[in-house]
C-alpha cells in the first residue's frame, strides 16, 4: 500500500505538469507512493505528461473544467494513501520537502495539514503562512499594494506570517492556514471534513478546509525546513478575466461562511461592493 498520494489539478499547464511531477518522483523514489492527475479538460495537451509516471501515476479526464476543490477530492476518492500530498502543477519539491512535512505530522498528532515554505522562482518568499481572512485582508493581502508598502504594519503581518518565522527553522509553526499550492494533509481529516468545499471553484478553497478543520479540533502548520517552488498563475493566466471574477466570488462566498455569518450582517453588503469594485479595476486593467 502506498505512503503517500500525491494529488495535482492539472489546466492547461503546459511542460510545468512533468516538472512537477519530476519533483515528486525524486522525492519519494525510495518508498511506495501513488499519484493521481486530474486534468480539467485543458485544450493545451498537458495531461498526457502524467502517462510517462504510470503505473505510479494515473490519469483522470474531466469532459468539462469542474474547478480546484471538486477535481482534488476526485484525485483524493481515487487514492488510497493515508497522507495526501496536494500541489498545483505549477509547482516543484525541493529535495527533503516531503520529510520534512511528514516528521512535522508525525510530531504532532493533531495537526491535520502542514504546508511548506513557498518561494517565487527568484528565490524571494511567497508568503504561505496566513492569518484567517477578515475585512482587512483585501487591503493587506499577500499581492496588495498596502503590504508592498508597509510590510511592518500589524494588519498586514498578521495576514502574510512568513516573515515573522524562522525561514531556517527545522520545526514548525502554529498557523491559522497555509496556501494549497503545497501541503501535506492527513487523508482521515480531510475526509472528516467532506475535504474541499466545492462551491469554491478557485481559490479560497484552502483557507476554508483549515478552518474547517480547526473548527474539529485539528491544526495547522507551518513548516519552513521545508521548501517548494511556485510559479504562480501558470494555469490561470490562459484564462485571466475568469480567474480574477472566481477569486472574488470565492473571497465573498469565504466572508459570508465564516466571518459575516448571518445574511442580515451589514459586513456582507460592505464586502459584497468592495470586492465587487476590486473585481471590476482588476477586469479594467485587464482590457486596457
Amino acid at each position: 500500500m502506498a505512503d503517500v498520494a500525491a494529488l495535482i489539478v492539472d489546466y492547461n499547464a503546459g511542460g510545468e505538469l512533468r516538472r512537477a511531477l519530476e519533483s515528486v518522483a525524486a522525492e519519494l523514489h525510495a518508498r511506495a507512493w501513488e499519484g493521481v492527475v486530474v486534468d480539467n479538460a485543458s485544450d493545451d495537451h498537458s495531461g498526457p505528461a502524467a502517462e510517462a509516471f504510470a503505473p505510479t501515476v494515473r490519469l483522470l479526464r474531466n469532459a468539462a473544467n469542474v474547478g480546484f476543490g471538486r477535481a482534488i477530492n476526485q484525485a483524493a476518492a481515487a487514492s488510497t494513501a493515508p497522507l495526501l500530498l496536494i500541489m498545483n502543477p505549477d509547482c516543484r519539491l525541493e529535495a527533503g520537502a516531503v520529510a520534512a512535512l511528514e516528521e512535522v505530522l508525525t510530531r504532532h498528532p493533531t495537526c491535520a495539514v502542514v504546508g511548506p515554505r513557498i518561494l517565487n522562482p527568484d528565490g524571494s518568499v511567497q508568503g504561505s503562512a496566513r492569518g484567517d481572512p477578515n475585512m482587512l485582508t483585501g487591503l493587506f493581502g499577500r499581492a496588495s499594494l498596502l503590504r508592498r508598502l508597509a510590510p511592518w504594519m500589524p494588519a498586514a503581518r498578521r495576514n502574510v506570517r512568513d516573515a515573522d518565522l524562522s525561514a531556517t527553522s527545522t520545526g514548525s509553526e502554529v498557523v491559522d492556514w497555509v496556501s494549497g499550492a503545497c501541503v501535506l494533509v492527513r487523508r482521515a481529516a480531510f475526509e472528516q471534513v467532506g475535504g474541499f468545499d466545492e462551491r469554491y471553484f478557485l481559490y479560497w478553497e484552502d483557507a476554508d478546509l483549515c478552518r474547517r478543520l480547526r473548527a474539529r479540533g485539528h491544526h495547522v502548520r507551518y513548516a519552513p525546513g521545508a521548501t517548494a517552488v511556485h510559479r504562480v498563475g501558470h494555469s490561470s493566466r490562459t484564462v485571466r478575466p475568469f480567474a480574477i471574477r472566481a477569486f472574488h466570488r470565492s473571497a465573498y462566498l469565504y466572508y459570508a461562511t465564516h466571518v459575516a455569518r448571518s445574511a442580515l450582517h451589514p459586513g456582507r453588503l460592505i464586502a459584497r461592493v468592495l470586492l465587487s469594485i476590486r473585481c471590476w479595476w482588476l477586469l479594467r486593467g485587464e482590457r486596457s
